[in-house]
């Protein structure tokens, strides 16, 4: 059963790029999370996305939330790849795609690992989620909007 909005946010525990686990309460009562799940490092689209997500990092600060990335990749991939594209946010490995498992997300032809964001407020409840595999910017837009309105309410 795929995670919906206004379901409580499952949490997990994973590694890091810098090789700290990472869990999802660590957060609860904090800050904000924004989780996206991307198919794979330094491909085309997935580039896109998480500089789309580095540009705008300053913004989800300010608005009170973290930036988190999963894909499959191994904590080494993950690496490199914030070192070739100077990304100052989390990247989780989920090598066995569990946490995509838990979270529902769907792969795209049933073989491509699908890309949705997560806005995840500070009780831990999702406020809203974003499925596309292809409008890369507006996985950020889409995140920023919504951490602009659970900020006013």
């Amino acid at each position: 059963m795929a995670v919906q909005v206004g379901d409580m946010a499952p949490d997990f525990t994973l590694t890091s790029q810098t090789g700290e686990s990472v869990s999802l309460k660590d957060f609860q009562g904090k800050k904000s999370v924004v989780l996206y799940f991307y198919p794979k490092d330094d491909t085309p689209g997935c580039t896109k996305e998480a500089c789309a997500f580095r540009d705008s990092y300053q913004v989800f600060k300010e608005a009170g939330a973290e930036v988190i990335g999963i894909s499959s990749d191994t904590t080494q991939s993950h690496q490199q790849f914030v070192k070739k594209y100077d990304l100052p946010f989390i990247l989780l490995s989920d090598t066995e795609n569990k946490v995509r498992q838990l979270y529902g997300v769907p792969a795209t032809l049933w073989i491509l690992p699908g890309r949705v964001t997560y806005v995840i407020d500070q009780e831990g409840v999702v406020r809203h989620l974003f499925d596309s595999m292809l409008e890369f910017q507006r996985h950020v837009e889409e995140a920023l909007t919504t951490l602009k309105t659970i900020s006013v309410s």
